[in-house]
């Protein structure tokens, strides 16, 4: 039973107003800021799916183009992966709609270098997720359920606060489980997006809480969301903090 996690978004929302009384930042600023999330938040969110690699090996295979002895192709994928899908990331967050095209196309750029027949595309099998007794829909069933899932959007974006609404993406993708694989990571890409859309900073998940984590969007897939919005509040607390030390440090 993980901490009981208490709602940051007032706390959040003050830091916001710190960040946003910065604004704007110099081009030299952006690029760096850019550069730190797309390795940290890569290798946070590869790791909380299990991958091997440190921040400085995921640095190396993203900046320096080398392969880390030891390691499995499928894990340097990874790394790959998710530096291509958060480069379409920023591009996406100048829009102010999230899409099906959007989603899915996420989901190829991480995914098309593990199976390209795959990649960006509703699976089409029964799966099951490790650790957790929840059983995602039948492959059948989600086509409805994504349309569903879109068509509900602009009401939630309307009616939750920006952090509970990202918060809300990700627990639907996790729910649903569109996708053969790559799901988690998919919903920390969606969910970020909403973030950035809405002009907060990246909420990087560290791996020394996926106990946590995983505990709680077992909670949410089950119903019980509010332990989780809570926790993305406090992780989103956390990496603001994180992004205002660098904005004052720059």
């Amino acid at each position: 039973m993980p901490v009981k996690y208490q709602d940051k978004i007032g706390e959040v929302d003050k830091l916001k107003e710190e960040i946003d009384s910065c604004r704007p930042f110099g081009e030299n600023l952006l690029v760096e800021l850019k550069k730190f999330y797309r390795i940290g938040f890569t290798y946070a969110s590869n790791a909380l799916e299990g991958n091997s690699l440190t921040e400085s090996e995921t640095k190396v295979i993203i900046e320096d183009g080398l392969t880390i002895g030891g390691k499995s192709i499928r894990e340097h994928n990874e790394a790959l992966g998710h530096s291509e899908a958060y480069s379409f990331l920023n591009e996406l967050a100048k829009n102010e709609q999230i899409t099906e095209n959007d989603v899915l196309e996420l989901h190829r750029l991480f995914y098309h270098r593990i199976d390209n027949e795959k990649a960006g595309k509703y699976r089409q099998e029964q799966v099951f997720i490790s650790g957790t007794d929840y059983l995602p829909p039948k492959h059948k069933e989600i086509p409805d359920l994504m349309k569903e899932f879109f068509s509900k959007i602009p009401e939630c974006k309307a009616t939750l606060h920006p952090v509970t609404f990202a918060a809300k993406l990700h627990e639907r993708i996790a729910s649903i489980h569109p996708f053969i694989d790559g799901n988690g990571r998919t919903a920390r890409l969606v969910m970020n997006l909403a973030l950035l859309q809405a002009g907060y900073p990246i909420a990087v998940i560290p791996p020394v809480l996926r106990s946590d984590y995983i505990y709680l969007i077992s909670l949410a897939n089950k119903g019980d969301c509010e332990q989780f919005f809570n926790f993305i509040s406090s992780v989103e607390y956390e990496s603001a903090k994180e992004y205002l030390r660098m904005i004052r440090h720059f």
